[in-house]
């Protein structure tokens, strides 16, 4: 008795020490915050949850969304065994025995079994295979939870047996909720304002924003020189009692100020391939101020400078090209910066690229012409070389006619002759027509010219 009595107290403190986002985890769909297009009323998830007919599921979001809380739900409602794995420390071993313990409980008790697997995308082709067999006749239902793009992490016959949920960053709605919940978990009031920046500062991460309340918090209560009392997890409407009152902490913008600038920038594999091309395409805009944004978020979410940089100098020559051949020259300094400096002062030299090639004059016709000549190198004839372009420099070459007829540029006053110079089939096709943005209008100048002048 005696141990059960120190076992309870021992959890009880437990739960008191564990993090706010812990002790405030729901424990029913009524308790979660956002993800309406889910879990509100007559939704897909959250009838085939309260109906306890889940099927295999894969629950994609960023941190601090709701999937483990999702899981959690299932578990304390479902007739189901919930077994849990994270693809972080677990492997084939594992899998292997939650499947013979599935097998067990259905042949002993009649019953299913859920599997909940945080970071599914941690798992290599050969873990997830091990999954498949028991997903596809049914001994287990999957709840997958990634933050990764599962068509790019998930193996295609699990996802083909799986329903995608794609949960959304919480609005400022529901993270003004979540700060006022736990504020009240806490023990703690705040001025509206401290509760609207450290929503507004959590970026959808309703993890983050229950940890900047902790920290302003612990920061008021030192500043106040009082300790904020944290109790158990509250009920949803328990944020109502959270007022100012006399020896309670509370919370000010400062606090608040002080808490959120903690937060780092970060994105997951589909956000990385979403913000290079936000990158891109503000340069391509000639919008500076926007690139040095998106610049500024690859940076401080640990993106490689190099791969940026790479980026850059695709980018002067496919956007930019000969309306300022001297982009490329930018560019390329600035990665051979990135190699030279290194981080963190290489960033300066990123911006100057950025600001100096979005403020170029913009030209793709390099690129459309790379195009349609390569359409015509896969298309056209058979592409021989014309006799008066062939090597006439070696024994033999002239008794074959290599050579015969060609015109030397310089022996001509204006230094070019109009001659052919390729194939038959394909000698009259125009592949490079300059625009008229900078150094291209002196371009296509010097080629009417040259078109022009006699033969």
């Amino acid at each position: 008795m005696d141990g059960d009595l120190f076992g309870a107290a021992a959890a009880a403190r437990l739960r008191g020490r564990a993090p706010l986002a812990a002790r405030l985890r729901p424990r029913s769909l009524d308790e979660i915050v956002g993800q309406d297009h889910l879990v509100g009323p007559g939704r897909p998830l959250r009838e085939l949850i309260a109906a306890d007919r889940l099927s295999s599921v894969i629950l994609w979001g960023p941190p601090g969304t709701g999937k483990t809380t999702l899981a959690r739900v299932v578990a304390l409602s479902t007739a189901k065994a919930f077994e849990e794995l994270s693809a972080v420390t677990a492997g084939v071993k594992d899998v292997r025995a939650v499947i013979e313990r599935a097998a067990e409980i259905l042949g002993g008790h009649g019953t299913g079994t859920i599997l909940f697997l945080d970071e599914v995308h941690r798992f290599n082709k050969a873990q997830q295979d091990a999954l498949l067999p028991a997903v596809e006749d049914g001994l287990i239902v999957l709840i997958g939870a990634t933050t990764e793009n599962p068509h790019f992490e998930v193996n295609p016959p699990l996802m083909s047996r799986s329903t995608l949920f794609r949960l959304h960053p919480l609005d400022s709605e529901a993270l003004v909720e979540l700060v006022r919940r736990g504020l009240a978990a806490e023990g703690a009031s705040a001025d509206d304002d401290a509760v609207e920046h450290l929503a507004a500062r959590s970026g959808g991460d309703g993890r983050h924003a229950l940890t900047g309340i902790e920290v302003a918090v612990a920061l008021a209560g030192r500043r106040a020189g009082t300790t904020a009392d944290t109790g158990p997890a509250v009920s949803a409407s328990a944020h109502e009692a959270a007022s100012k009152a006399p020896g309670r902490v509370h919370v000010t913008l400062a606090d608040a100020e002080a808490a959120a600038d903690a937060k780092a920038v970060r994105y997951g594999r589909d956000g990385h391939y979403d913000v290079i091309s936000a990158f891109i395409k503000s340069i391509r805009g000639s919008d500076a101020d926007a690139g040095l944004y998106w610049l500024a978020r690859m940076l401080e979410a640990g993106e490689d400078p190099r791969f940026i940089a790479r980026r850059l100098v695709i980018l002067a020559s496919e956007d930019i090209g000969l309306a300022d051949d001297t982009a490329l020259l930018v560019a390329d300094a600035a990665a051979r910066a990135v190699e030279y400096v290194g981080l963190p002062e290489a960033q300066l030299n990123l911006a100057h690229a950025v600001v100096r090639l979005a403020a170029a004059p913009k030209s793709n016709r390099v690129t459309v012409a790379l195009g349609r000549a390569a359409a015509d190198a896969r298309a056209a004839g058979s592409g021989e070389v014309p006799m008066h372009l062939r090597d006439a420099h070696y024994r033999g070459a002239k008794s074959l006619g290599h050579g015969d007829g060609y015109q030397y540029p310089h022996d001509h006053p204006d230094g070019w002759v109009d001659q052919q110079h390729r194939p038959t089939e394909v000698a009259g096709n125009v592949y490079y027509q300059p625009s008229a943005h900078g150094a291209e209008a002196e371009l296509a100048r010097r080629r009417h010219h040259n078109a022009s002048l006699p033969d």
